[in-house]
């Protein structure tokens, strides 16, 4: 009995040590990280980002074209695509008729 308690006491210590090591790995690559990233002097700000969601896009389809109405219920997911290219399409031309410099892209998340 004294010997399985050892032997598990050992494993457990090992165990700790293994984990605590793996800890500081990460603390010093999260560190090394957060060093790069606000430059030499720590002085870049954050860039600000803008995110667009269109909340129901297959409705949206569907109230604006005759063709998503059939193939919303179909291919739901190519539907939610092309929604949201057209919605790109049409803020690209509404910022550019104002003059408004942008870069925008899609991503999936």
């Amino acid at each position: 009995m004294n010997t399985l308690l050892l032997v598990l006491s050992l494993i457990l210590a090992t165990l700790s040590a293994w984990l605590f090591w793996q800890v500081r790995l990460q603390q010093r690559s999260i560190g090394k990280a957060m060093a790069e990233s606000y430059g030499p002097d720590n002085t870049r700000e954050p860039e600000l980002i803008l995110t667009l969601r269109v909340k129901d896009p297959i409705a949206l389809a569907k109230r604006e074209s005759k063709s998503a109405r059939m193939l919303a219920d179909r291919l739901p997911v190519m539907v939610k695509r092309l929604v949201y290219q057209e919605v790109m399409k049409e803020l690209e031309l509404e910022l550019a008729e104002r003059e408004i410099d942008v870069e925008m892209r899609l991503e999936y998340r």
